[in-house]
């Protein structure tokens, strides 16, 4: 049984504003070993509910912020940029039966903590094939192609809500409850750990391969919050202008979507200035 951890930070226990996930800052070193602790605390339940393989692909930001000399012996971990298939590196090997989306958060221009999808705060919105997309759903989609179930989501309850929309099947935990944005009622890490290890070892139990979706036409709209960014955007072959500040694009499968949006994405990021976005 092997199973596949994409361990994302805004959703991890004590995570509540930028600062706490920004490479570099002093928020940010504290909250790695709770963000760690909480992947620990994953793979300890996964392995106790009868997994034999367990790997962790590190999918925030720089994807350099999990602690490895503190990571649980039994489990490896990509870590780095610049992969494949960004957040679920490693789905595509077409073994893995079953991936927890851990540390997880709502879509942009939704209610959660550090909402946002991909690029913080120059994407307002993104829908695929006309229902607002989080990270979640459009990697759900993928995963999906590849015959690999959603077993477990955890960050902030917003987070578990949207979970049950795209992986119903899916145990959730919530780490801390949604106030605003940037503000959150938050469990103290013992407490987090303990949950997760538990749903953890029951999510084994709906795991195992299933019939891959087959492959169909993806469309995704991206709403930007400036006109000069939908029209970077538009500079990659396949995405047209649908408005001042949207664009839209349709792939052959889940797989070319989502490397589309990683290249819509760096379009946009690489067409912002300092201030004025």
């Amino acid at each position: 049984m092997k199973i596949l951890i994409s361990a994302d930070m805004e959703g991890a226990t004590g995570v509540t504003w930028p600062a706490d996930c920004e490479p570099g800052t002093e928020q940010w070193q504290r909250c790695r070993s709770m963000f760690t602790g909480d992947v620990n605390a994953a793979i300890v339940g996964l392995f106790e509910g009868g997994a034999t393989e367990v790997f962790v692909n590190e999918a925030h930001s720089t994807m350099r912020n999990l602690l490895l000399e503190r990571l649980d012996e039994r489990a490896t971990m990509i870590t780095g940029r610049h992969k494949e298939l960004s957040m679920i590196e490693g789905v595509q090997s077409g073994d893995v039966d079953g991936i927890v989306f851990l540390g997880y958060h709502c879509g942009a221009g939704e209610d959660g903590v550090l909402a946002h999808t991909y690029l913080p705060n120059a994407i307002t919105g993104v829908w695929l094939d006309g229902v607002p997309a989080s990270e979640g759903r459009l990697n759900a989609a993928v995963v999906a192609e590849y015959g690999t179930p959603v077993i477990l989501v955890t960050g902030d309850d917003k987070a578990c809500e949207d979970a049950a929309s795209y992986a119903p099947q899916a145990l959730t935990v919530a780490v801390k409850d949604h106030v605003s944005r940037y503000a959150a009622r938050c469990r103290p890490p013992a407490r987090t750990a303990a949950d997760i290890t538990a749903a953890a070892r029951r999510s084994l139990a709906p795991a195992g391969r299933v019939e891959p979706v087959a492959p169909t036409p993806r469309t995704v709209e991206v709403e930007v919050d400036s006109a000069q960014l939908a029209q970077a955007a538009a500079i990659v072959p396949g995405v047209t202008r649908t408005g001042e500040r949207r664009v839209r694009y349709t792939s052959p499968d889940a797989y070319e979507m989502i490397r589309a949006f990683k290249t819509v994405t760096t379009m946009i990021s690489n067409h912002m200035e300092k201030d004025y976005g």
